[in-house]
């Protein structure tokens, strides 16, 4: 019995790791994009930044 929970729990704790990575991929992916729109679309012209940081 106990050997039969520790499988399901190690189960469950992967596939709430691999949910969580798959989100977190997506995120890195619209960060991406923004990043790199606001680098096409940034203003012309020195150093000018188009974020505040």
């Amino acid at each position: 019995m106990v050997p039969l929970l520790l499988v399901l729990l190690l189960a469950l704790l992967l596939f709430g790791a691999g949910f969580a990575l798959k989100i977190l991929w997506w995120v890195a992916v619209v960060v991406l994009v923004l990043w790199l729109v606001g680098f096409v679309a940034r203003p012309r012209g020195g150093s000018a930044r188009w974020y505040r940081w």
